[in-house]
């Protein structure tokens, strides 16, 4: 941030950029993409969902500053704590949650008009969880013990995800195998998890694909199938609809775009304001303006892992990789998907996708990571006032410096 605010905003400051491009980005994204939308719901009212992304958005940065100022410390304890708690909700949801598009995934919230996606919620806290557990066992990191525990809370979590959002459980369990990675876990019990959560991905592909879903009709069973089948190209031809108008606004879109405001195939694109927003971002500024949301997450991937390699704490180095990582992944393959080369998914862009609670989860992520950064640059200021000789020689609960290279 620029130097007359830097007391205000501590931490990396460009992660501080990237939030606001994402966000002003995202503004202005979910303001076009959601004309259409506003016409047919609202009477006409082209304002009322962009004051209401608007709402949400300013009350996500809230949260994000308030977490940025947090001693990143803190949250090692807090995740014990509201991780189980997310576990609880996603158990209320298979049963009692509301549905959309035949998912129980979410649960209303009253009198504000939201609902509530624990998945978000648990996404977030099992990252904090498996890197405040890695950072306390790296004296005894190889041992099968630290592995099966891991393992153990990465299965329950992501088998409760499963039958809400499969897309949502896939992108938990990669980024938790890259963290287990990243901390130094045996390798070949990481290969061993890898190799069968492919076979399991597999074995349920083909299993889709040959199922019968009469009766079906009120799970997420059929929609899999669908999406599989429109991916590999064995549908009836009227399933490759979605991606069809998406790879028709990102052709459009050309090299600088049609203009803000100038999409015209948010009219025919389901949910342009958040699993297709970035067909809408491409459409109206070309492939400038997906290079520029694309490079906002690669640029974060970077400054997450130069947290790594400065950090003194294994636990606010792994948990802010992590975050980094999860939402950075969940982008991609929003991405992916836009562009035609994955199948489609309910995968949003953090802080761009309009939503509530995934882009308040999404906005105390980077504040997670903000508030690493910032302890980060108050070690240094604190070594380089006090002097070489005054500096701390405690490194209880750090990574080893060639922790990348022997991960």
């Amino acid at each position: 941030m620029a130097r007359k605010y830097g007391h205000l905003f501590k931490g990396d400051r460009w992660i501080w950029y990237i939030i606001i491009t994402l966000s002003l980005i995202g503004m202005l994204a979910v303001y076009s993409a959601t004309i259409t939308l506003a016409f047919n719901k609202q009477d006409g009212n082209i304002e009322f969902y962009f004051f209401r992304h608007a709402g949400f958005l300013i009350i996500g940065l809230i949260l994000l500053y308030a977490t940025h100022l947090i001693p990143f410390q803190y949250y090692s304890r807090i995740s014990q704590v509201f991780l189980w708690l997310s576990i609880g909700a996603l158990f209320i949801t298979l049963f009692t949650g509301s549905e959309i598009n035949n998912a129980t995934r979410v649960i209303p919230i009253p009198f504000l008009g939201i609902t509530f996606q624990p998945s978000d919620a648990a996404k977030l806290f099992l990252i904090m969880y498996i890197a405040r557990y890695l950072s306390k066992k790296q004296e005894e990191i190889d041992s099968f013990k630290v592995f099966r525990h891991v393992l153990l809370v990465i299965v329950l979590v992501v088998g409760l995800i499963f039958p809400e959002n499969l897309s949502t459980a896939l992108v938990v369990f990669l980024t938790s195998v890259l963290l287990m990675f990243i901390g130094r876990v045996n390798i070949r019990y990481i290969g061993l998890l890898t190799g069968s959560g492919v076979l399991l991905i597999a074995i349920l592909g083909s299993v889709l694909l040959n199922v019968n879903t009469d009766g079906l009709e009120h799970t997420r069973i059929p929609t899999w199938k669908k999406r599989i089948e429109t991916f590999i190209g064995k549908d009836d031809g009227n399933g490759n609809y979605q991606q069809t108008q998406s790879m028709i606004a990102v052709a459009e879109g050309g090299l600088f775009g049609k203009g803000p405001g100038n999409s015209t195939q948010r009219a025919f694109l389901p949910h342009p304001y958040s699993d297709f927003i970035f067909a809408i971002i491409v459409e109206e500024y070309g492939m400038v303006g997906g290079i520029v949301v694309m490079g906002c997450f690669v640029l974060l991937i970077i400054r997450c892992i130069k947290i790594v390699v400065e950090s003194s704490r294994a636990f606010g180095a792994l948990m802010a990789l992590g975050l980094g990582l999860s939402m950075s992944i969940q982008a991609f393959v929003n991405m992916g998907v836009a562009v035609g080369i994955l199948p489609v998914t309910g995968l949003t862009i953090p802080l761009v996708s309009m939503g509530g609670t995934s882009l308040f989860m999404n906005s105390i992520g980077f504040g997670v990571i903000l508030g690493v950064t910032k302890f980060i640059q108050d070690e240094k200021m604190k070594a380089s006032t006090q002097g070489p000789g005054s500096v701390s020689t405690d490194t209880t609960g750090s990574l080893p410096k060639s922790q990348i290279s022997n991960a």
